[in-house]
């Protein structure tokens, strides 16, 4: 374990020893509220978690997504809409003609969407910065619906 490694792990330590009210402090130093229904054991794993995050970087975009897709297949909990499995390779350029003139949107290495210079994690985003109001970005680009690709 290296320098770096042994702080976290020991200001990670460290928090259960704190009382709870010196742990708000922390919690409100990573999030912009508190939980509705506070558990100790909660709160203690999401600051480790940001500490760890905030020391060696989050999770790639792809893996975050992999881990949404296992914990969605195992959880008993039902979803209100079934999420779409919309994946583009790297490189795939999506048009659409709006308010007069064509937009461009370039799908990065990292599955992020990158139009005008900015990039964007959805295209729902994406839509909302074109038009300037909400649009779902599947439908917005055609593809959902009936001519899109389902």
């Amino acid at each position: 374990m290296n320098e770096k490694q042994a702080s976290v792990a020991a200001r990670i330590a460290e928090l259960s020893s704190l009382p709870i009210t010196e742990l708000w402090p922390v919690w409100d130093r990573y999030f912009s509220s508190r939980p509705i229904n506070p558990n100790r054991v909660f709160i203690e794993s999401r600051i480790a978690y940001k500490m760890q995050e905030e020391a060696f970087g989050g999770l790639a975009h792809n893996t975050r997504q992999r881990l949404e897709a296992i914990g969605a297949k195992h959880s008993k909990i039902k979803l209100r809409a079934r999420p779409r499995d919309i994946n583009f390779a790297p490189g795939t350029v999506l048009l659409r003609e709006w308010g007069d003139r064509e937009h461009k949107v370039a799908v990065t290495a990292d599955g992020l969407f990158e139009y005008e210079g900015s990039t964007f994690k959805s295209l729902t985003a994406v839509a909302r910065q074109i038009t300037g109001t909400h649009w779902s970005g599947p439908l917005f680009f055609g593809l959902t619906g009936k001519a899109g690709a389902q």
